[in-house]
């Protein structure tokens, strides 16, 4: 690896390790403990309506609304069946699965306890890391801890031996981030939680495009675009045909991404600015 591109893989670990939610989930670490997830009463129609983003200053907190409406899409048990879905489609998707170095690893058990962690469902995700073990690997030469929290899990991605050579260290770019949240929110749409969660789904929309952001800076302008693609059957069939690839996004320059978009979709301030726009504020579409 060239001393520009160290320079910047540690420059992306920096990043990450600074953002305000991934702090928080360290403190929470410190704090852990075993409660139920599965323990909750599941919540009544008139308790779930639309909600703004409970994120303000980089950070996402839970409260009585996000519970609820975590519980409306099944709690951690319906949550497991989404994001063990999400897995077996990025298992097979050329851009996805050069960044994933193991299939033996309990991904979507992890990433189902992170959710219903940051929704305030008990602290599964907490709790379970404290126990994981760092496993080493190599790649490229260098060697490399297995993940235990969101940082080092996605340096380990940048740094997956079955990247290739001229990507391996790179950080997530804007075409990496659509792929992954077209999949996501198709692998949410396929599991039925469009339909029988809808409240949740609007929530979570927004949910992704806040947290996606630390990963790449323009890609939450695209979570709407990336929920409504699976809408149309006509782009599943294309991208498997295609050898599961998005060849309508992979590659793209930034200006010509933002083409696809509609002219009000466009438009980013993060959760600290004066002037919010979506996904913060008062916008739930």
């Amino acid at each position: 690896m060239s001393f520009s591109a160290a320079h910047s893989t540690a420059a992306g670990l920096s990043e990450l390790q600074n953002d305000p939610d991934i702090q928080a989930e360290a403190l929470q670490d410190n704090h852990s403990d075993d409660h139920n997830p599965e323990s909750y009463t599941p919540p009544t129609t008139s308790d779930l309506r639309p909600t703004p983003l409970n994120a303000r200053n980089g950070s996402h907190k839970s409260n009585e609304h996000t519970i609820n409406l975590a519980l409306s899409a099944g709690g951690l048990t319906g949550l497991r069946s989404f994001t063990n879905h999400f897995y077996t489609k990025a298992f097979q998707d050329s851009q996805l699965d050069p960044l994933i170095r193991s299939h033996d690893d309990p991904h979507g058990e992890r990433f189902a306890s992170w959710i219903a962690e940051k929704f305030g469902l008990g602290t599964p995700w907490s709790t379970e890391r404290r126990r994981r073990p760092r496993c080493p690997f190599h790649a490229n030469g260098h060697q490399f801890d297995s993940a235990h929290d969101r940082s080092s899990a996605h340096f380990a991605a940048w740094h997956s031996p079955k990247r290739s050579t001229d990507k391996w260290g790179d950080h997530f770019k804007l075409d990496d981030s659509r792929v992954w949240m077209r999949l996501h929110f198709w692998a949410a749409r396929d599991v039925g939680l469009f339909e029988t969660a809808p409240q949740f789904m609007n929530y979570y929309v927004r949910f992704i495009a806040h947290f996606v952001s630390v990963y790449e800076r323009s890609a939450p302008s695209f979570a709407r675009e990336s929920a409504r693609w699976s809408e149309n059957e006509a782009n599943i069939e294309r991208y498997i045909e295609q050898g599961r690839q998005m060849l309508d996004v992979i590659g793209l320059t930034p200006e010509e991404a933002y083409d696809q978009l509609p002219e009000e979709e466009r438009e980013y301030t993060g959760s600290s600015s004066s002037r919010l726009v979506w996904p913060y504020g008062d916008s739930f579409l």
